[in-house]
């Protein structure tokens, strides 16, 4: 895809801003006996891969640390090998303990012949950490360590909090082959025991319930944990009534690359029922949206997807019925991943982006469908096409809907894991605002 100087400008801007906040965090770092009531994370689009990169603070002495954001995944990773981690902190799981009970991965480590390391010791719970981009795992040794996150994110990155003895699983470097530059690991905010939002809930006692504001490639964005007001500039304050609320569903097998018999997934599934465009529902074989006995179907959000994919069938009744309501607009030739290409120029402008036919997944009941607007639902492509932002996933797929990162970005996100429940507020632009004017502080 073309970019333009504007572009790299811009998105030199939001990786600047990650700076900031890292660097910033060592100055203002202040310990408290009183617990935060939130946390936060600033979140960035690389440019290159299209992943949501985060930053915080951990080891000691303190070091900045950059990870992938992964809405999947069972724990943060980050790399451990050859000496690319130095802490005079960490402290390992042992093989006994009721952390390496909890963790459920019937590992343990004893038989490491080296000089002591993060990623080389004995009698210490083992984990599996997984690049969920490329699908490759590994295993690796389970250990705490200290680590730390600020209070508040705009105007400036307040405070610290830190958690003394957090739990991560040490990677190896070539577990990192595929991320963007820079990453040293993955950073899981999925539902489970040890991904950050119930450690840093359990570490300091607020809701086990975070937001999620993916940004664009231009601009910032954030992830809040705990209990916080969604507030963005200028004057716009999100609540739970300003929200849509659907459950959050639990898929009863495991999506992860390694798993155990009986496991869950950790990944985030809701109930789509049906589909429509421009208001009218797109036929397609609904089983296909649901979870069967073997885990197969159903839809799930992704940060780790850049599009949102789909089972073929579903692609091509998508495709085929948005085709039908564009048929005034000038086509061009597809350019991939995507299959339906239109003359950009001829496309017309909204404050919600391309002038273009809604996409609205329907969840529990009509009255609860989640809307998407041209700006989440076409991608700028190479040469002024202007293509609808869905691929193809296959005729077989694990999962027949992937809402992938594009489709989530300035939407506020509100995962409530204590209710099970999903909250979200369609597009911020309606509002004239995005996820890079949040403001905590």
């Amino acid at each position: 895809m073309a970019r333009s100087s504007h572009l790299v400008a811009s998105t030199a801007t939001a990786t600047a801003l990650l700076l900031l906040l890292l660097s910033t965090y060592t100055c203002r770092a202040a310990s408290s006996s009183k617990n935060p009531s939130a946390v936060v994370l600033p979140v960035r689009k690389d440019g290159a891969t299209a992943q949501y990169v985060t930053g915080f603070r951990q080891r000691t002495p303190q070091t900045p640390v950059t990870a992938v954001l992964d809405l999947g995944g069972a724990s943060l990773w980050v790399d451990c090998d050859a000496g690319s981690y130095v802490s005079s902190s960490y402290a390992r799981v042992p093989c006994a303990s009721k952390q390496c009970r909890l963790a459920r991965t019937g590992a343990c480590a004893t038989s490491c012949v080296g000089a002591p390391s993060p990623g080389c010791l004995n009698d210490t719970c083992g984990g599996f950490p997984e690049n969920t981009v490329t699908r490759v795992a590994t295993g690796g040794n389970l250990i705490t360590d200290v680590l730390s996150v600020p209070t508040t994110f705009r105007p400036m990155p307040g405070p610290l909090a830190t958690a003394p003895a957090f739990l991560f699983a040490c990677g190896a470097t070539f577990l990192t082959e595929g991320l963007a530059s820079g990453a040293a690991g993955m950073a899981s905010l999925s539902r489970a025991r040890f991904a950050l939002p119930t450690q840093l809930a359990a570490t300091f006692r607020f809701s086990r319930k975070f937001a999620l504001c993916l940004p664009s490639v231009t601009s910032a964005g954030v992830v809040v944990f705990g209990d916080a007001p969604y507030a963005f500039q200028p004057g716009v304050v999100l609540s739970g009534s300003s929200l849509l609320y659907t459950p959050l569903l639990v898929n009863n097998v495991s999506t992860a690359g390694v798993s155990g018999e009986g496991d869950k997934s950790n990944e985030y599934f809701v109930g789509v029922k049906a589909i429509k465009v421009n208001g009218r529902v797109v036929p397609l074989n609904a089983t296909l949206l649901a979870i069967d006995k073997q885990g197969v179907g159903g839809t799930k959000l992704s940060t780790v997807a850049p599009y949102t994919v789909l089972e073929t069938s579903i692609h091509k009744a998508v495709t085929d019925a948005f085709a039908a309501e564009t048929a005034m607009v000038p086509r061009v030739p597809a350019v991939a991943p995507f299959k339906l290409c239109y003359d950009g120029s001829k496309v017309g402008s909204t404050r919600v982006g391309p002038a273009v036919p809604t996409v609205e997944l329907v969840l529990q009941n009509e009255a609860t469908s989640w809307v998407v607007f041209g700006a989440n639902s076409m991608v700028a492509a190479k040469g002024g096409a202007l293509c609808l932002g869905v691929v193809d996933g296959g005729a077989a797929p694990r999962t027949s809907v992937v809402v992938g990162g594009h489709m989530l970005e300035d939407n506020l996100l509100e995962f409530d894991l204590q209710r099970s429940r999903l909250g979200f507020s369609s597009s911020l632009l309606f509002r004239q605002t995005t996820c890079n004017n949040f403001r905590l502080g």
